[in-house]
């Protein structure tokens, strides 16, 4: 039988530091339902489970579900029962994982096939049922999240109708494209959108106040953001998949991944340490460049207010799960951007490759790509694209190589049909998007005003 995993505290330096008691660790059920730890620090595993080459291998030509489970039972074996676990995987994961091969060894991992047509889908689909398994009777949960772009959508139709629980999404009300406002403002039922007067940073910021808050401690707080392990944990999946089917014996990988909040990266950081073969894990960004400037000087800065881009769901001037990366290299840096312990940055260079990509660049590379391959990238997935081409000409040969998109094309139709003079099919899943209707609520980027609205609205019980 497996053995349980405990999760700590990112802030149990600072703890130690300032002669604090640390967060005592808790169960993968406590993390999930508190999202982030009283001390304002993310939940890790204290250990992390190794999967073997072998059985890696032996998912080539099965599908997406078995890796699921695979990766899930590592950390949730001991958690769940067997078929409680197999059956919220296989009701998760309904649609196809295109792995689309691009020219020589080089592949697009198409993440934007699920209901809202996001990558997100992916971990909110599993993290909506997860929650609904370990929540006791009788108790009603409260669900925040900020969102610059999919996240919301993705978090909101996983957890549209989910009995027992209840959704809060704030999303910048300047910085969403028209089809994304479009998706969070119309969910409806147990789903709420707050429309903040401010930038992502802002509606972070008070999600993260509000889980501080010891008023607000009776009334069942939880994060469906990436600060919630719950959602990085279905994000380890795909790496994992993708290696499966297109490797063979001996091969290393390359995965590029667009980056923003961090959580998806962090995904493929942890199937590193779990036995993934990654040569490199590349991390472009958009002008919000507070990382590539980090690995290259040694020096952090936060970027506020973060810059407006092209790739909105990118736009994150201080990524949260930045702190969970200095964590496992040996660093610490807390909510507010300042570094208390500066991580091992000769290893994490050899890691990871990362570069900013300017607006310019990005629409260069839709051009360009679909020019020379037929290759139709969105915003995220051009930054992403663009940053493997340009580690590839650093490393001089191309290894097995997938870059991730994580939008469909078609949620960004102003922006391709500029561009290309096409007009990107809509999705199965957003093609009734105009028919639907809905209204946000307003909200300032004032903490008192969000604490009144919280205290006000939310239930604790059925």
């Amino acid at each position: 039988m497996r053995e349980k995993i405990l999760y700590y505290s990112t802030n149990r330096y600072l703890a130690a530091v300032e002669g604090r008691k640390p967060a005592e660790p808790v169960s993968f059920r406590e993390a999930l339902l508190l999202g982030q730890a009283p001390d304002e620090g993310l939940y890790m595993p204290e250990t992390i489970p190794r999967l073997s080459l072998k059985d890696i291998h032996h998912l080539k030509g099965r599908p997406y579900t078995a890796a699921a489970l695979l990766v899930a039972e590592a950390y949730l074996g001991a958690d769940m029962p067997p078929e409680t676990l197999a059956a919220v995987i296989e009701s998760s994961y309904n649609y196809d994982v295109p792995l689309e091969n691009v020219v020589d060894r080089l592949y697009v991992l198409r993440l934007d096939r699920g209901p809202t047509a996001s990558f997100k889908d992916f971990a909110a689909r599993m993290m909506a049922r997860l929650m609904s398994h370990f929540r006791d009777p009788g108790m009603r949960l409260n669900v925040l999240v900020a969102t610059s772009g999919d996240t919301g959508s993705a978090v909101g139709e996983a957890f549209k109708g989910v009995d027992g629980i209840d959704v809060y999404i704030l999303y910048p009300r300047d910085e969403v494209s028209g089809r994304q406002k479009k998706q969070l403002d119309t969910i409806g039922g147990n789903v709420c959108t707050l429309s903040v007067d401010g930038k992502f940073d802002d509606c972070q910021n008070l999600v993260k106040q509000a889980f501080a808050d010891p008023a607000l401690a009776g009334l069942n707080l939880t994060s469906a953001n990436s600060i919630n392990f719950g959602r990085i944990l279905p994000q380890m999946i795909y790496y994992v998949y993708a290696y499966a089917q297109l490797s063979e014996p001996g091969d290393e990988i390359v995965f590029s991944v667009p980056s923003g909040n961090f959580g998806d990266a962090l995904g493929c950081e942890y199937a590193r340490r779990m036995g993934l073969p990654l040569r490199r894990l590349v991390m472009p960004t958009n002008e919000n460049d507070e990382f590539p400037r980090f690995l290259e000087t040694g020096v952090y800065g936060k970027i506020s207010p973060s810059r407006a881009c092209l790739s909105n769901a990118m736009n994150v001037g201080h990524p949260s799960n930045l702190a969970r990366f200095f964590e496992l290299y040996g660093g610490t840096v807390d909510r507010t951007g300042v570094v208390h312990r500066v991580p091992d940055l000769e290893t994490m260079r050899r890691n990871i490759f990362s570069v900013a990509v300017s607006d310019e660049e990005t629409r260069q590379t839709i051009r360009r790509a679909y020019e020379r391959y037929r290759l139709l990238l969105e915003p995220h997935g051009a930054v992403g694209w663009c940053g493997l081409e340009r580690y590839l000409e650093q490393a001089g040969k191309t290894p097995l190589c997938v870059c991730l998109e994580t939008a469909h094309p078609a949620k960004f139709p102003e922006e391709i049909e500029s561009l290309l003079n096409i007009s990107p099919e809509l999705p199965v899943s957003m093609r009734d998007l105009d028919h639907r209707s809905g209204k946000p609520l307003p909200m300032a980027a004032d903490y008192e005003i969000f604490r009144r609205f919280l205290l006000t609205t939310l239930k604790a019980t059925d």
